[in-house]
């Protein structure tokens, strides 16, 4: 067994996504403290170009195949399963997105080591990994050692600073041949969901809101306080579910990723799946009448009171 912490690199449509440098910020304090490496997993085809970008580890192993050009849950795994078993890794730590949670859950079964899900922190105690989750939808946080010392971490975004694991510099990067995949599933297409009326990625401000509203009528009220701020409204997964707005409105792990300046998120509980498409707000603010609710972890101010008492209160206070 080595001191090495591994990470999987996520990348689409030629870009690495922000919870990769996440995750190798992260991994380089791990592997500093246990004396191993940081080393960057990146498969697909035609990666040159991103194994470039990875300065942050000491090593990369690249697996460049037509065959993982897009992501498949069994070519992945088909290619990753005998690396960590070769290399013996101390920790793997792999993104809480779809695709990461594929890959964790086959090698886990695979390989045997334990894997602890929905994970917000990773530190090392006397050697071993000791990783903090999320159950409940936030509401419940535990910690977990996992048997033998060895494991493997999904790890939600905004966890950690992408900004620790963005760096210059060139790592050596060995590249290795994959194994033959089952082929029992396939890629066929990418479908890109219809560009709404409001792009949510590009706005500065955004009043965001959840199950707490109550109504859908009430969602006047949020547009309003959202036209006086300057800004627009958002929703969290089940009103765009219910059909109150549509998917391009949604924030969290299965609608869009947000950075604004500012995010007011109003009755929203604040599940790991909406945190992991909103963390990276430079300002949060929070309503809830649940004391308890997730969201005030993340939030850096927070109100314990109704939304509907708020926002027309906020509204007339900014005149509009």
């Amino acid at each position: 067994m080595s001191g090495d912490v591994l990470v999987l690199v996520e990348h689409r449509a030629g870009e690495i996504l922000d919870p990769t440098f996440e995750l190798l910020g992260r991994a380089r304090a791990l592997a500093g403290a246990s004396g191993g490496r940081t080393v960057a997993l990146l498969l697909g085809s035609g990666t040159d170009g991103l194994a470039a970008r990875l300065g942050a580890a000491d090593q990369v192993i690249a697996v460049d195949d037509p065959s993982l050009a897009e992501f498949s849950p069994s070519s992945y795994q088909a290619a990753v399963v005998p690396i960590v078993r070769d290399r013996e890794p101390l920790l793997v730590l792999i993104a809480n997105t779809g695709p990461g949670m594929d890959v964790a859950g086959g090698l886990s079964v695979a390989t045997g080591l334990p894997l602890a899900a929905y994970a917000t922190g990773v530190d090392l105690v006397d050697g071993e990994p000791v990783v903090t989750c999320q159950l409940y939808a936030g509401k419940i946080e535990t910690r977990v050692r996992f048997a033998g010392g060895r494991g493997i971490a999904t790890v939600v975004a905004g966890s950690f600073p992408a900004e620790a694991g963005i760096m210059a510099g060139s790592p050596p990067v060995e590249r290795i041949s994959p194994p033959a995949s089952d082929g029992r599933v396939r890629f066929t297409s990418l479908i890109e969901p219809e560009s709404g009326d409001v792009d949510i990625t590009r706005e500065s401000v955004l009043v965001s809101v959840g199950r707490g509203i109550g109504e859908q009528d009430n969602l006047e009220r949020v547009e309003a306080l959202a036209a006086a701020l300057g800004g627009a409204v958002s929703v969290s997964r089940p009103l765009a579910d219910a059909g109150w707005l549509p998917r391009s409105r949604q924030v969290g792990k299965s609608g869009l990723k947000v950075k604004p300046r500012l995010y007011l998120a109003l009755g929203i509980s604040g599940a790991p799946e909406h945190l992991e498409g909103m963390r990276g707000a430079e300002l949060i603010i929070a309503v809830n009448t649940d004391p308890r609710a997730p969201i005030f972890s993340v939030a850096h101010y927070g109100a314990e009171a109704d939304l509907l008492d708020v926002v027309p209160a906020l509204t007339r206070r900014l005149g509009g």
